[in-house]
């Protein structure tokens, strides 16, 4: 049976300049911040099962006050070295979701954040990273992991990765977004990236304009709660600040 760890990176707001404000709930009011502002939660997720130890997106890349990168600290918070990450799978290349996907040691060399792993990148949606660039794309996060042997590409609509991890070109929140769907034995475990965000919004019907096609996100959102009720899934949400694992 596989084990779930969320990775919490902290509450933020995000606004029209795409800028991740720390947001502290006690402390803070969001009609305070710019007007359209969203709150979210960055996480993500340590999944580990019988073959691997998994992380589902990177995060931001921050590090805390000792210059340790935060997804570092809080793996050992669980009792898992990064060394010990085996496979990183990448909904998609947006700063938030992939901005730890290398580092920059005490030396100054710059290493993929985990050293041991290999990393599952869509390959058009790593072309489409490079030639887009800001401000949704940090370009200098991407590049010098492409340029590494940790990256295994994935191509095509569909497929699976070790014959229990099945990948799936979505294209809802950004043209080459990706959503995985892990099996472990009867247990499904969805990952659906910013396609599947926040529990309340795969119960609500509602096209977002931060999606890129935010009709067919609207309606993948549909497919997605519907069969993951029939099925069980445990879906992982990635911006939800109260809820991040939840069946439907």
């Amino acid at each position: 049976m596989a084990t779930i760890f969320p990775l919490s990176e902290g509450v933020f707001t995000i606004g029209h300049d795409k800028v991740f404000v720390p947001f502290d709930q006690e402390l803070h009011e969001l009609n305070d911040r710019p007007i359209g502002s969203l709150l979210v939660e960055v996480q993500p997720f340590l999944v580990v099962t019988a073959k691997d130890v998994i992380v589902l997106d990177t995060g931001l890349g921050f590090t805390n006050k000792q210059g340790v990168l935060q997804i570092h600290e809080n793996l050992r918070k669980h009792d898992y070295e990064p060394s010990m990450v085996t496979k990183v799978l990448l909904s998609h290349l947006h700063k938030d979701h992939a901005g730890c996907l290398i580092f920059t040691d005490n030396q100054g060399m710059t290493n993929p954040t985990f050293s041991n792993a290999d990393y599952y990148l869509y390959r058009p949606e790593a072309d489409y990273a490079l030639r887009t660039g800001m401000p949704s794309y940090h370009t200098s996060d991407i590049e010098p992991l492409l340029g590494t042997n940790q990256v295994k590409w994935i191509e095509g609509e569909t497929g699976l990765i070790d014959g229990y991890i099945r990948f799936t070109h979505s294209g809802g929140h950004c043209p080459q977004h990706i959503v995985y769907l892990i099996e472990e034995g009867a247990e499904k475990i969805f990952f659906g990236g910013d396609e599947a965000p926040q529990l309340k919004q795969m119960k609500m019907k509602y096209v977002a304009k931060y999606d890129f096609d935010g009709k067919k996100a609207m309606q993948l959102r549909e497919h997605y709660a519907e069969k993951g009720k029939n099925e069980q899934w445990q879906f992982l949400f990635y911006h939800d600040v109260k809820t991040p694992v939840s069946r439907l």
